[in-house]
C-alpha cells in the first residue's frame, strides 16, 4: 500500500504561556473485560481521552505532547478553525515527531458535540490513529450557559478494537476478485469496557437523560438500539436538527454524532447495544439500570427501519441557487486476493487530487454526491459544515452536518459555503479507504 503524500512542516517549540488543557499521547493497556487486555495508545492514560470543555468564542490553548512513538497530530473535528491548526497535514498542520510538543491555540466554534482524534496515517497498522484509543469528546458551549430541558447528561464512544486484515476472497472462497483485504475485529465497546463488564448507566424513572453518542470506531458503522425506549434525536454532528424527531434506531457511521434525549419510562434492566448481533456480541454495548431493578439485561431486537436523515429535516425550502455545482464519484479499484484497494474521487486517487476543486470565499457550492461502490462511506468535509439538499431522489433541507454516511451504490447533494479560507480536506473517514487513496484537499482561489 503506498502512503499518503505529505507535506513536510515540522511542529514549534512550545512557548511558555499557560494552557486550557494538556494531552499526552502514549501508549497504554486498557481492560475491556476481566482478562481482556488491549495495548493501545490514548490521550492520557484513558479511553476514550478526557472530556474537553469549552465556551464559544473564548480562545483555548490545547498543549500536546506526543510519546506515541510515531509521528502524529489531534484533529479537532467539526470546528470552524485555521488549517494550520485543524490537525490535518494535508491542510498544512504541523506533525508532532515522537517525544516534541506543540501547542493547538484556536478560538472554538460553533457550538455542539464535536470531538478530537488522532489524523496520522495508518496504512497497514492497525495500532495506529484512529484504529487506536487516540480519540477524546469535545464540546462546545454557549458562551452565555444553556443547561437544556434534560436531567443529566452521558457520553458514549463507539469503538471496534483488537483488529485484524482478511481477504474477502479467502471468506468468500474465491473468484472473482472484485475486492482486497478488508479489516475485521474481535472486541468492540460502547464506553471504556465491553458489555456486561463494567458499571451500568444508573437511572431513575422519569428522568430525561441526554446521551451524546459518538462513532470513533476505525472503519465500521453502528447501529444502536435501547428496547423499550425511543431516541428524541436533538442534534446531529453537534447541530440543533428542524425536526426533533422519535426514532427506534440510531445509526451512526464512523464520526457521526448524534445528541438525543430518551424518557427513562419502563423500569427494568436493559441493554444498550449494537442491533447487529456480532458487534453486540463482541461488546458493543451498556447496561441501563433503573433504581430498585436488578436482574439479567434484557435485550430485544426492534424492528427492521432504513435510517432516513431526511425526517429530521423540513420540507424543502427556497435556498439559494448554488454558484457552482460539483460531481464527485466515488469508485474502487479491487486489490483482489492478499492486495489492498484503492479508492477515487473522479477517477483520482490521493495525492493527485490535490487540490480536488477550487472554491471563492463567500460562495455556495452544491457537491452531488455518487457512492458507485458496495462500500459504505461516511465523507467528512474539515473546517466546514454543509445542508443536506437531498438523499437519492428525496429533497430535505435544513439537516447541517459535518459527516454524511453514504451507503452503497447511493447518492446524495450537500450545499456548502466557502466561508472559512485556506486549504479543506475532504476525505471517507474509514481509515483504510483514506490511506488507500479516499481523499482531496479543497482550495480557495
Amino acid at each position: 500500500m503506498a502512503a499518503r503524500t505529505l507535506p513536510i512542516v515540522r511542529a514549534q517549540p512550545v512557548p511558555k504561556e499557560t494552557v486550557d488543557h494538556k494531552i499526552r499521547i502514549a501508549p497504554t493497556s486498557i481492560e475491556i473485560a476481566p482478562g481482556k487486555v488491549i495495548k493501545t495508545t490514548a490521550y492520557n492514560g484513558i479511553v476514550p481521552g478526557p472530556v474537553l470543555r469549552m465556551k464559544e468564542g473564548r480562545p483555548v490553548r490545547i498543549e500536546v505532547t506526543n510519546d506515541s512513538g510515531y509521528a502524529n497530530l489531534i484533529h479537532s473535528h467539526g470546528l470552524f478553525i485555521p488549517s494550520e491548526q485543524d490537525g490535518s497535514t494535508e491542510e498544512g498542520s504541523p506533525i508532532i515527531a515522537p517525544g516534541k510538543s506543540l501547542i493547538y491555540s484556536y478560538i472554538p466554534k460553533p457550538t455542539g458535540t464535536r470531538w478530537y482524534h488522532s489524523h496520522a496515517m495508518a496504512m497497514t497498522d492497525l495500532t495506529k490513529s484512529t484504529y487506536s484509543g487516540e480519540f477524546g469528546f469535545l464540546i462546545v458551549e454557549p458562551a452565555a450557559g444553556d443547561p437544556g430541558s434534560y436531567d443529566r447528561e452521558v457520553l458514549l464512544a463507539a469503538h471496534h478494537w483488537d483488529g485484524h486484515w482478511v481477504s474477502m476472497q479467502d471468506i468468500k472462497k474465491g473468484p472473482p476478485p472484485d475486492n482486497g483485504l478488508e479489516v475485521m475485529y474481535r472486541a468492540a465497546t460502547l464506553s471504556d469496557r465491553m458489555l456486561g463488564h463494567g458499571e451500568p448507566i444508573r437511572v431513575r424513572e422519569g428522568e430525561r437523560v441526554l446521551f451524546r453518542l459518538l462513532n470513533a470506531s476505525g472503519n465500521m458503522g453502528i447501529s444502536l438500539a435501547l428496547p423499550g425506549h425511543r431516541f428524541k434525536v436533538l442534534a446531529l454532528d453537534g447541530n440543533p436538527v428542524p425536526t426533533p424527531a422519535s426514532v427506534d434506531v440510531l445509526e451512526l457511521d464512523v464520526a457521526e454524532r448524534a445528541d438525543v434525549i430518551v424518557e427513562m419510562n419502563n423500569p427494568g434492566v436493559w441493554v444498550f447495544g449494537a442491533t447487529d448481533d456480532g458487534d453486540r456480541n463482541m461488546g458493543m454495548g451498556v447496561v441501563v439500570e433503573y433504581a430498585n431493578r436488578s436482574g439479567e439485561p434484557v435485550w430485544s431486537a426492534p424492528a427492521n427501519t432504513k435510517w432516513d436523515y431526511t425526517i429530521f429535516g423540513e420540507p424543502p425550502l427556497p435556498i439559494p441557487d448554488p454558484d457552482e455545482t460539483i460531481s464527485l464519484l466515488f469508485q474502487k479499484i479491487a486489490g483482489g486476493r492478499g492486495g489492498y484497494n484503492r479508492w477515487t474521487i473522479n477517477g483520482k486517487s490521493w495525492p493527485d487530487t490535490n487540490p480536488l476543486f477550487a472554491v471563492t470565499k463567500g460562495k455556495r457550492y452544491r457537491l452531488l454526491l455518487n457512492n458507485n461502490s458496495g462500500d459504505d462511506h461516511p465523507v467528512h468535509l474539515h473546517r466546514h459544515s454543509f445542508e443536506i439538499t437531498k438523499i437519492g431522489d428525496k429533497p430535505t433541507s435544513g439537516v447541517i452536518k459535518d459527516t454524511l454516511n453514504m451507503p452503497r451504490f447511493s447518492t446524495a447533494e450537500v450545499d456548502f459555503v466557502a466561508d472559512d479560507p485556506g486549504p479543506t480536506l475532504f476525505h471517507c473517514h474509514h481509515q483504510d479507504h483514506m490511506d488507500e487513496g479516499f481523499a482531496g484537499l479543497i482550495v480557495y482561489a
